[in-house]
Parts: C-alpha cells; sequence; structure tokens
C-alpha cells in the first residue's frame, strides 16, 4: 500500500472559528481537536470544520469523534490511545476514513501498529503545557527510533515543537511537524502560521 502524502505542517486548533481565520494563509493539514461540547454542537464545529477545510482545499482530521467523521464524510480521523478502546475500527475502515494513532511507548507503538494506520504520531517530544501526561519528554532521538519501525509510513512529531525545533525533528526522522500553543499562544498568530509554512516549505 502507498503510504498518504501529507504536508509537513499539521495545525492543531480547539474550534473551526481558528480555521476560518488561518486557513486563507494556505494551510494544508488540520486537526480539529474540540472537546466539551454538546452531541449537537460537536456535530456543527465538525460539519463547519469540514466545509472551511473543502473550501481552501485542506485536509482535515477530526480528533476522537470517530462517528461524527464517518457522519460529515471527513478523511481523516486521529485517535489518542484511550480512544482506541472505544473505537469501532471496521466501520471507520468501511467508511474509507484514514487513521492516525498517538504513540508515547514501545508497547504503545506495538498496538497502534496492528490497525494499519495511515499515519503514527509521537509525543511529548519536548514539555507541553497543553495537557499533562505520564511522558514528560521524548526528545528527537526518539523520533528516528520511531521511524526505523515505522519505515514509510508517516511519522508526526508533536509536543513543545516550535520553528526552531522542527528541523531537529525532520532531521531525526519526523515527516510532519505538529503545533498548537506556538500558534494559538502567540502574539500574531497569522505570522506564525506564515512562518511555519515559509519553514516547512523549503525544502
Amino acid at each position: 500500500m502507498t503510504p498518504i502524502q501529507l504536508d509537513r505542517f499539521y495545525p492543531i486548533f480547539d474550534n473551526a472559528a481558528w480555521l476560518a481565520r488561518l486557513l486563507p494563509l494556505g494551510i494544508k493539514l488540520v486537526q480539529l481537536r474540540v472537546k466539551d461540547l454538546s452531541p449537537e454542537l460537536l456535530q456543527a464545529e465538525i460539519k463547519l470544520a469540514k466545509f472551511l477545510c473543502d473550501e481552501a482545499g485542506c485536509q482535515l482530521v477530526v480528533n476522537d469523534h470517530w462517528q461524527i467523521a464517518i457522519d460529515e464524510g471527513c478523511d481523516y480521523v486521529h485517535l489518542g490511545q484511550e480512544d482506541m478502546d472505544d473505537a469501532d475500527f471496521a466501520a471507520i475502515k468501511r467508511a474509507n476514513i484514514k487513521l492516525g494513532l498517538s504513540t508515547h511507548d514501545r508497547d504503545e507503538l506495538e498496538r497502534a501498529m496492528g490497525y494499519n494506520p495511515d499515519y503514527i504520531a509521537l509525543g511529548p517530544i519536548y514539555p507541553t503545557i497543553l495537557k499533562k501526561m505520564k511522558w514528560h519528554q521524548q526528545g528527537v532521538a526518539k523520533l528516528s527510533e520511531w521511524k526505523a519501525e515505522i519505515g514509510d509510513l508517516p511519522l508526526i512529531a508533536i509536543g513543545g515543537m516550535n520553528i526552531s525545533r522542527a528541523d531537529g525533528a525532520f532531521n531525526a526522522g519526523a515527516d510532519v511537524v505538529a503545533a498548537v500553543t506556538d500558534i494559538t499562544l502567540n502574539a500574531s498568530p497569522e505570522d506564525r502560521v506564515t512562518q511555519w509554512l515559509n519553514v516547512t516549505r523549503a525544502k
């Protein structure tokens, strides 16, 4: 099977308003990671995100909410290890939805590979303020280990990533770098996205 092609820059946002604001800059791969909404509002948010991505020619990855992703005809779902417990992988496959999975250690990587994912994410590469987890920092060397294990499957570096750290992640084996707070907490998210696009598409 031919590996999927992903843009090297993978921002993650917690609402569709970010997409409306930043997709026009040229983002071609984005994850919507929405928490704590009612089912109705959640579906509306994902529907809007898909519309915005379709208009912008951007690939949308829906975090966690695989059933809504199926209902809305989305192309990608991303699942964390805890989300995998309740996911209907057969239904996801029947819907022709591509699958990304989070990993943090070798046991999780082995488990994830058993589901034939379309990409693997490793994190946190650096300490992150986004969420508390038992893995403090993986380091870029672990990207090289993971890449040797998964071969041509796209590898995404996530956690504490910023522009100055991107080259190190790419050089270690990452195919894609994900960014969250480096954009959303920046004084000028638009300028930061433009910088990310310039850096990741220069090679």
